[in-house]
C-alpha cells in the first residue's frame, strides 16, 4: 500500500466519501445518499457490515499459505446473482455494523493473527468504508498485501481509487455474454463492464507475482466458475484473458457450482454442470498458455 505510505490514502478515503452523497462508487450508480442511511441494489448504508474475520484456507494456494488467508466477509452485495452460494450474507442485513474504527481493528486483528494477507470479500459496495478504516489501519501498523475479492462488477473510475492500495486483485469474470448476465444478475452490462474492470485492475498491479514460497505479494488473480449449459462463456473468458489481459494471467477455472438460493428449481441453472465442461475449460486455459490454478 504505497499510497497509503506517501499520504494519498487520506484523499481518496475523502474523494470516496463524498461519492456516497448520491453513491456512484459502482455500475449500478443508484444515487441514494448512504451519509443518510439510504440504500440502493447493495442494501448497505452509511456504515460497513461484517459478516465474519477469520483466517480462511479454502482460497486458492498462493493466498492460503501456511497460515491462511485473513479473510473479512463484507454483508451486502452489487451484484445479488440468483445463484449465490454466500445469499445469507451477501442479500441480507445480516453482521454487524461497524464504524471505520471498529473496521480498522478488524483490519488488524487479521494481522495480529499472522495471516498471510488481508483479503476483503465483497468489498466494491463499500469502497469508501474500507479506505476510511483503512486510513486509521495503516496508521496504527498496518502492513500487508491488500486482496479485493470481488464479483469483478466494479466501476473502473472507482477502482482508480485504489491504485497504489490494493496489492493483489481477485475478480470474479462470471459471465461472458449479457443474456445469463441479465437473468442472473439483472446486470445486462456485466461483461462488458467486468472485461473494463479487469483491464484496468492488470493495469494497475500486472500479472501475478509470488515470493519464493509461492505466496502472493502482487498481481492479478482470476475466478471463473464453470456453469451449467456453459452459460459462463468459458472458452470465451480464456479468450479475454490471455489475448487483451496477459497470456501469463493467473486462473482459477472453478468447478464448485451448485445450485443455492434463487437457483434451486431454475430449469437453466437449478443442477450441476456437466463434469466434462470443466474438464474442457482446464484444458482451454492450459492450451491458451494461462496459469491455471492447480487447486
Amino acid at each position: 500500500m504505497h499510497t497509503a505510505e506517501s499520504g494519498g490514502l487520506e484523499l481518496r478515503k475523502e474523494a470516496a466519501l463524498a461519492r456516497l452523497a448520491s453513491c456512484d462508487l459502482c455500475p449500478r450508480a443508484c444515487g441514494v445518499n448512504r451519509l443518510r442511511d439510504e440504500v440502493g441494489v447493495c442494501r448497505i448504508g452509511r456504515y460497513a457490515r461484517v459478516a465474519s474475520v477469520s483466517p480462511h484456507f479454502g482460497e486458492e494456494s498462493p493466498l492460503v499459505g501456511t497460515r491462511g488467508s485473513g479473510t473479512v466477509f463484507m454483508v451486502g452485495c452489487n451484484l445479488n446473482c440468483s445463484f449465490c452460494q454466500n445469499a445469507d450474507i451477501s442479500h441480507s442485513a445480516a453482521g454487524r455494523e461497524v464504524t471505520a474504527r471498529k473496521l480498522a481493528q478488524a483490519f488488524l486483528s487479521i494481522q495480529d493473527l499472522g495471516c498471510h494477507n488481508l483479503n476483503i470479500v465483497t468489498p466494491t459496495h463499500v469502497l469508501a468504508q474500507i479506505l476510511e478504516a483503512l486510513v486509521l489501519a495503516v496508521e496504527n501498523g498496518l502492513r500487508m498485501p491488500l486482496v479485493w475479492n470481488s464479483g469483478g462488477y466494479e466501476s473502473t473510475d472507482a477502482l482508480k481509487l485504489l491504485d497504489g492500495v490494493v496489492d493483489i486483485y481477485m475478480p470474479d469474470l462470471k459471465f461472458m455474454d449479457e443474456s445469463p448476465a441479465a437473468a442472473f444478475c439483472s446486470a445486462p452490462d456485466y461483461p462488458e463492464i467486468a472485461q473494463a474492470a479487469i483491464l484496468e485492475m492488470h493495469r494497475q498491479v500486472g500479472d501475478l507475482e509470488m515470493d519464493e514460497n509461492g505466496l502472493a505479494i502482487k498481481g492479478l488473480l482470476v475466478r471463473h466458475l464453470v456453469m451449467p449449459e456453459g452459460l459462463g462463456g468459458s472458452q470465451k473468458a480464456i479468450a479475454f484473458l490471455s489475448k487483451e489481459v496477459s497470456p501469463h494471467t493467473y486462473i482459477n477455472v472453478m468447478n464448485q457450482y451448485r445450485p443455492c438460493h434463487l437457483a434451486r428449481g431454475d430449469h437453466r441453472i437449478g443442477c450441476r454442470p456437466d463434469p466434462l465442461l470443466w474438464t474442457e475449460a482446464q484444458g482451454q486455459a492450459i492450451t491458451a498458455g494461462l496459469r491455471v490454478d492447480k487447486g
